[in-house]
C-alpha cells in the first residue's frame, strides 16, 4: 500500500478535525438552548441596541412534535412524512413514515417552511392564491394544506409540515396535533 504524501495527510487530518469541531458545535447549539419553547422573542438588550434575541424550538421539542404527528397519522392508517423547521426555515427534524410516498418528504419540508414564513396554516395561505397567485412562485414554498406554525406569544418559532395523506385537510390535522403536543 502506497503512503500518501505528508502534505496530503496533514490537509486530510485538518479537514477531519475541522469537521468534528464544527459538527460538535452544531450539535451543541441545536440542543443546548435551555430556553422554554413557549417564551416569546425578547427585545434587544439595553446594552446593545444592534441585536435582538429570538426564541427557537429545541431539538427535543422538535422531535417530540414530529413523533406525535407521525403517531397520530399512523393511528388513522395514514402513511405520511413529517418535517419540523425552525424560525429561519432550517430543517430540524424529518420523519418519513413507513410506506410514505417519495414525494411526501420534500412536500412536508416545503409546507413547514411556508407555515413558519407566514405564521399561518398552509390551508389558509392556499386560499390567498386567488388574490395573489404569484405567491406560489416564492422558492421553497408549497401552498397546500398540511403546514402549521408553532408560535410563542404570537410570534412564529417553527413550522410543522405533513404530506402523504389523501388530502391536505388530513395532513394539516396531523400537523396541528404536533403543534398541540408542545403544550403538554
Amino acid at each position: 500500500m502506497k503512503k500518501a504524501p505528508s502534505r496530503s495527510r496533514v490537509l486530510t487530518g485538518g479537514a477531519v478535525a475541522a469537521a468534528l469541531v464544527l459538527g460538535g458545535f452544531g450539535a451543541y447549539s441545536a440542543s443546548a438552548t435551555g430556553e422554554d419553547a413557549t417564551s416569546a422573542p425578547a427585545p434587544a438588550a439595553a446594552k446593545n441596541k444592534n441585536t435582538v434575541e429570538s426564541t427557537h424550538l429545541t431539538i427535543e421539542a422538535a422531535v417530540k412534535a414530529a413523533r406525535a404527528t407521525l403517531d397520530a397519522a399512523g393511528a388513522e392508517g395514514q402513511r405520511v412524512s413529517v418535517a419540523v423547521v425552525d424560525r429561519n426555515g432550517n430543517t430540524l427534524v424529518t420523519l418519513r413514515g413507513d410506506g410514505a410516498g417519495p414525494q411526501s418528504y420534500e412536500s412536508a419540508v416545503k409546507k413547514a417552511f411556508t407555515a413558519v414564513s407566514w405564521n399561518a396554516p398552509t390551508s389558509e395561505l392556499a386560499e390567498r392564491l386567488t388574490n395573489a397567485p404569484n405567491l406560489k412562485d416564492i422558492p421553497g414554498t408549497l401552498f397546500l394544506g398540511g403546514g402549521a406554525p408553532v408560535t410563542a406569544k404570537g410570534a412564529p418559532i417553527a413550522g410543522i409540515g405533513v404530506a402523504g395523506a389523501p388530502s391536505g385537510d388530513l395532513d394539516e390535522k396531523f400537523a396541528r396535533i404536533g403543534v398541540a403536543s408542545l403544550t403538554k
